[in-house]
């Protein structure tokens, strides 16, 4: 891996072979922003979702996320921390906390179509050159490369999900907003009227206005958020179910195992099972795993 230190901030690029996921376990780049370019033909999971992708794509992955590339795995893989790029004000956009990034409905996956392969194989290998090459201005071109890259792959997403009209944009920025709030909050409030009050809206109207955009209602946006952070806890800490229905704010352990076993259709207990037969080194948060677990 090429890896550049700037102060406090660092930026990272790996190209992969199949077989060589475990490359990409580092622990200087565990809680990186990770940006994968995978070829087709591998199998990636993030956050215990699996995407067998038909043609290249971009998998755009935060730190904490978990995530597990099988040995069929090829491509490119960009790391930073948030000093690098998200220490400035960007576009919200194309920032680390843009579309790509804070998605409630799907994992943030742009397919790379042939046509626009080209322009992203240079702006890949521009970023390799400027790594090989540190100069006064290496920090500033490798930042204004990904932000190329970022802004590439948000075009790409929103060809891909028919955001093209203004109406569509706003729509698509509401629901980030909504996403970003259950982000921040999901520990603290589990009911749709915290978040319609945080909005200043009725939870009927937060419900229609997120209906709009065709996909999950508020309700199940925090319920997923609040089961996806019990299942990274229990895939990468010891803790007990207990510990974990406490830190999500529920006192009741009883009613968040329940919870638990009716929204992925497995115990507590069973889901640390599966997902602990891979050892994870000291200082990862994050995993490449080989082969993954079906």
């Amino acid at each position: 891996m090429l890896f550049q230190q700037f102060s406090f901030k660092s930026f990272g690029y790996l190209n992969f072979s199949a077989g060589q996921a475990e490359l990409l376990r580092r622990p200087e780049t565990a809680g990186f922003i990770k940006i994968l370019l995978v070829e087709a033909g591998g199998k990636v999971v993030v956050d215990f979702q699996e995407y067998q992708p038909e043609q290249a794509a971009l998998f755009f992955i935060n730190g904490g996320q978990y995530y597990a590339l099988d040995e069929a795995c090829a491509g490119t893989a960009l790391c930073y921390n948030r000093d690098f790029y998200c220490v400035e004000i960007h576009d919200k956009e194309v920032a680390c906390d843009g579309i790509l990034f804070h998605n409630a409905y799907e994992l943030p996956v742009v397919r790379v179509p042939a046509d626009a392969r080209p322009a992203l194989n240079r702006l890949l290998h521009g970023i390799e050159q400027e790594l090989a090459r540190p100069d006064a201005h290496q920090e500033e071109m490798i930042r204004l490369l990904l932000k190329q890259l970022i802004i590439t792959a948000t075009r790409l997403w929103k060809q891909q999900h028919g955001v093209a009209s203004e109406q569509a944009r706003q729509e698509v920025e509401f629901a980030r907003t909504f996403s970003q709030l259950v982000e921040w909050h999901y520990r603290r409030y589990h009911a749709v009227a915290d978040y319609a009050a945080l909005l200043h809206l009725t939870p009927k109207a937060l419900h229609k206005r997120l209906a709009r955009t065709g996909h999950l209602g508020p309700n199940d946006v925090i319920k997923n958020r609040i089961i996806l952070e019990a299942k990274r806890l229990l895939a990468h800490t010891q803790l007990l179910v207990k510990e974990i229905g406490y830190k999500l704010g529920y006192d009741d352990t009883s009613y968040f195992s329940r919870l638990f076993t009716q929204q992925t259709g497995t115990t507590p207990h069973l889901f640390r099972q599966h997902y602990q037969q891979e050892a994870v080194p000291e200082g990862e948060n994050v995993l490449a795993m080989s082969p993954i677990v079906p």
